[in-house]
């Protein structure tokens, strides 16, 4: 019987190139604006927080949904991209759980802060936020460093929103 020119597949798992990236980019997406509309809804900028003492240095409140918008659109693309390219399947379900993770600690956050009005709590659990972020720059980088990049800005708005948090508190406190 002749060789055949092509190669027969053996293993039935996709490369990371053939997963495509419409579907995890689709229920990223998904995932994001659920995040975006609860967090959004917690996040009442009412008497309480006008009142509050706020640091020189802090953006203009107007800056914050420009710059949550650009940290959900790059972390969908991110979430995405290491579905698509992570070949590990541990790693990658790992980074899909961590992006679901850091969904519900982001709402934990403003629900925190803002619902309860305890920004000494929201101190506490944003380190779980940070915490969870990072592993999520850190997880996919073997298998996707454009997704690991595309996560970094998140990290770096929490390490300021962490700040921001401990300042208030500092101006403001004791809270309870």
């Amino acid at each position: 019987m002749p060789h055949s020119p092509i190669p027969l597949r053996v293993d039935l798992k996709p490369e990371p190139r053939e997963r495509g990236l419409l579907a995890p980019l689709a229920l990223a997406a998904l995932l994001t604006a659920g995040v975006g509309y609860v967090g959004g809804e917690l996040t009442q900028l009412g008497p309480w927080y006008q009142a509050l003492k706020k640091p020189w240095w802090q953006p203009p409140d107007y800056v914050f949904p420009i710059v949550w918008t650009t940290i959900f659109a790059l972390s969908t693309a991110a979430m995405a991209f290491a579905w698509r390219d992570v070949a590990c399947p541990r790693r990658r379900i790992a980074t899909a759980v961590l992006f679901v993770v850091v969904g519900g600690l982001n709402i934990l956050w403003s629900y925190l802060f803002f619902h309860l009005q305890r920004p000494d709590w929201a101190l506490w659990e944003v380190a779980a936020l940070w915490l969870a972020v990072a592993l999520m720059v850190v997880m996919p980088w073997r298998g996707s460093k454009t997704a690991s990049v595309l996560f970094f800005p998140y990290l770096v708005w929490v390490s300021i929103a962490s700040y921001l948090t401990w300042t208030v508190i500092q101006l403001n406190g004791p809270f309870g």
